[in-house]
C-alpha cells in the first residue's frame, strides 16, 4: 500500500514538472509594472492571494482579506503593493516597484468568492526583448460608447478553420481573450477583465467576438490568429475606436455652427457685391446723362453760320493815304 502511494506521489510530481502552464495575460518586464487581476462577475469576496508559481511550488506574495486587511510577504514587502484594493474589491491588481530579471516568470491571482467559489488568473512576465507587439491593423472599426461591437476575423482561406485565438494587443501587455478548437467545438475563455462572447462551432469559415457595451477602455488593437484544417496559419488585426456620444453631439453642433457662419459670410459677401455693382451702374448712368447734357449745351452755343474768309486777294496788303499835318508849337499869349 505504501509502495502504491509512493508511485502515485512520483506520478503527481512528474505531471507537475511536465505540465504546460497556460496564461491569460503576457506582461513585458519593466522597472515599474502591474499585473492585472480584475474579477469580471458579481459576487461576495472572502479572500484573495497572489502567488509566483513554478512547476513544483507556489510562492505566496501577498494576501488580502476584506475583514483582516492585507499582508505582503517579506521578500516582496518593500516593492509590491495592491493598486486598487481600497477602492474596489474586485480589482486586485498587483504593482511592482524596482522589478528585475528575477521577477520573470508566472504569477497566479486566486480570488475566493461566495457563492461562485474559486477564480484564478495566470499572468506571464517576459523579458522586454522577448515582448513584440509591432503589428499593423488590417481593418478599422468605430463605435459609440455603450454599443455592442462585433469584430469579425476576415480570413483569406476558404477551408474550414481548426483553431482560432483572439488577443488584445497593448504596448505593455497582451491579453488572451478566447481560444477555440473549432474541430471539436470546444472553447476556452480567459480571465479577461470584461465579458467577451465568441462563436465556437465546427466547420465555420469566419470567426468573431462580441464586446457588449463598449467603453473607451476597450479601444485598441485586437488580433485574430487562426489555423485551417489544411495547416495554414493566418493573422488578422482590427483597430477599434470608441467615441463618446456627447463628444459627437458637440462636434456636430460645432460643425453646424461653422457651416452657419460660413453661409452668413457668403451671404454678406454676395450682398456687398450686388450693392457695389448697383452703385457702379448708377454712377455710370449719371455720368452718361451728364455727358449728354454737356454735349447739348455746347452745340447750342455755337453760331449757325461760320465766318468766311475772302476768297479773292487773300493775303494782300492794304494801304490807306492819310493827309499830313504840320506840327507847330502853340504860341503862348
Amino acid at each position: 500500500m505504501d509502495y502504491l502511494i509512493f508511485l502515485l506521489a512520483i506520478l503527481h510530481v512528474y505531471k507537475a514538472l511536465c505540465a504546460e502552464i497556460f496564461w491569460d495575460t503576457t506582461v513585458k518586464l519593466a522597472e515599474n509594472m502591474t499585473l492585472e487581476c480584475v474579477y469580471p462577475f458579481v459576487g461576495t469576496f472572502t479572500q484573495m492571494e497572489w502567488f509566483k508559481i513554478s512547476a513544483t511550488e507556489r510562492e505566496s506574495i501577498a494576501i488580502f482579506n476584506p475583514t483582516y486587511g492585507m499582508v505582503i510577504r517579506t521578500p516582496y514587502a518593500e516593492r509590491v503593493y495592491f493598486l486598487n484594493s481600497s477602492m474596489a474589491l474586485n480589482d486586485m491588481t498587483l504593482s511592482f516597484h524596482n522589478a528585475s530579471e528575477a521577477d520573470v516568470g508566472f504569477y497566479s491571482c486566486i480570488l475566493e468568492t461566495f457563492p461562485q467559489g474559486s477564480w484564478e488568473k495566470t499572468v506571464q512576465v517576459v523579458p522586454s526583448e522577448s515582448f513584440e507587439v509591432a503589428v499593423s491593423s488590417n481593418s478599422h472599426v468605430v463605435s459609440e460608447s455603450g454599443k455592442n461591437v462585433t469584430l469579425t476575423c476576415e480570413l483569406q482561406t476558404k477551408r474550414p478553420l481548426q483553431q482560432v485565438t483572439w488577443e488584445k494587443i497593448q504596448s505593455h501587455q497582451i491579453d488572451h481573450l478566447t481560444s477555440c478548437n473549432l474541430s471539436q467545438g470546444r472553447g476556452y475563455t480567459s480571465k479577461y477583465r470584461r465579458q467577451v462572447l465568441s462563436n465556437c462551432s465546427q466547420w465555420v469559415t469566419r470567426a468573431f467576438i462580441t464586446l457588449p457595451h463598449v467603453t473607451a477602455r476597450d479601444a485598441g488593437l485586437y488580433r485574430c490568429s487562426s489555423k485551417a484544417s489544411s495547416g495554414e496559419n493566418e493573422t488578422f488585426v482590427i483597430r477599434l475606436a470608441v467615441t463618446d456620444g456627447n463628444t459627437n453631439n458637440q462636434y456636430i453642433h460645432f460643425v453646424a455652427g461653422g457651416m452657419a457662419l460660413l453661409l452668413l459670410f457668403v451671404i454678406i459677401i454676395a450682398t456687398i457685391i450686388v450693392l457695389y455693382n448697383r452703385r457702379r451702374r448708377q454712377k455710370r448712368a449719371q455720368f452718361e446723362e451728364s455727358w449728354e447734357t454737356q454735349n447739348k449745351a455746347t452745340s447750342n452755343d455755337r453760331s449757325p453760320i461760320s465766318a468766311r474768309q475772302p476768297s479773292d486777294g487773300a493775303g494782300e496788303d492794304i494801304y490807306v493815304n492819310y493827309p499830313t499835318f504840320s506840327r507847330r508849337p502853340k504860341t503862348r499869349i
